[in-house]
């Protein structure tokens, strides 16, 4: 798919979808009039860097977990440093707790649906 069409499906500015190919996050194949092709694949990949950049975490983090996107059996970091630990692991707790804070809106939104659709049903 050309650029456009990556950039509707994700709901990403092309602009951002040249910078996270200049960040290496995501790649294309260019045909000869200069296009970029993607691969349907790199829709997921868009989405996921998308929510590690909103979560935080540096373009140069995600670079280097990219291969935990794909599989967790494929990681090789030979420049793991104790910071970028700490920036994980922090960034890993900040998102259980945005998980527990959606589970528990989520719950909330389904109790008063509930409650409102059985109100509609019992009147």
């Amino acid at each position: 798919m050309k650029i456009g069409e990556l950039s509707q499906r994700t709901d990403t500015p092309v602009r951002m979808l040249r910078y996270y190919e200049e960040q290496g996050l995501i790649h294309s194949e260019r045909l000869p009039n200069g296009y970029r092709i993607y691969e349907d694949y790199v829709v997921d990949r868009v989405r996921q860097v998308r929510g590690l950049l909103e979560v935080g975490l540096p373009t140069r983090i995600i670079k280097q977990i990219l291969p935990c996107l794909d599989s967790s059996r494929a990681i090789y970091l030979p420049y793991v440093t104790p910071d970028m630990i700490a920036t994980l692991e922090h960034e890993r707790d900040r998102m259980a707790e945005k998980i527990e804070c959606l589970t528990k809106n989520h719950r909330a939104i389904n109790d008063y649906l509930d409650a409102v659709s059985r109100d509609i049903r019992d009147s």
